[in-house]
């Protein structure tokens, strides 16, 4: 089901996908680091990372993640993020309380804004381990590494955003007026 729930404005719902397109290129870059492509690091900050080893799962399972719980806010703005879907035995059809959406939103925009903050902060570090020890020896590396991470520093705000947009239409008072429709797309 691809439809928007009514009363979702179309910047809350672009906002929404955009979550998913702020996580991918990081993903990306990591599954290539994971997969030993050159992404700039040296052999021994590559082993410092466990790759070859534990860090290639590590690296895939992150990305993974990443774009799964970017993926759960487009329930902000789906019925699916409204009303149980009918494949969940005992709950399917039944009102999602707010606050069970709400609040794992909110906790994670303020977590993600808080680690990227951090993360911005720390960013001259993070090139220690690139290629020849040092951002300016692999300036390319440095720049593409960048250009990777960078969009995640929406994905806090861009939550945040959907989170109170979902929390004013959904604590209105206002009943959701859609229902999923079973399989086959007959009432």
């Amino acid at each position: 089901m691809t439809e928007t729930v009514p009363g979702v404005p179309r910047w809350a719902n672009l906002a929404a996908h955009a979550t998913l397109l702020v996580t991918l290129p990081s993903g990306l870059w990591r599954i290539a680091m994971g997969l030993g492509l050159p992404v700039g690091f040296t052999a021994q900050g590559l082993d410092e990372f466990g790759i070859p080893g534990w860090g290639t799962p590590y690296v895939f399972g992150l990305s993974l993640l990443s774009e799964a719980l970017a993926f759960l806010t487009l329930g902000l703005v789906r019925p699916w993020g409204e009303v149980w879907p009918r494949w969940i035995p005992g709950l399917r059809g039944r009102r999602i309380p707010p606050f069970a959406a709400i609040l794992p939103a909110a906790a994670g925009a303020i977590a993600l804004t808080a680690l990227s903050v951090q993360g911005l902060f720390g960013w001259a570090e993070a090139g220690s381990s690139m290629a020849a020890g040092s951002w300016e020896d692999s300036p390319v590396y440095g720049v593409v590494m960048a250009a990777c991470y960078a969009p995640l520093l929406l994905w806090g705000p861009l939550l945040a955003a959907v989170t109170v947009h979902y929390a004013r239409r959904r604590l209105s008072g206002e009943r959701p007026q859609h229902t999923l429709q079973p399989l086959g797309g007959r009432a």
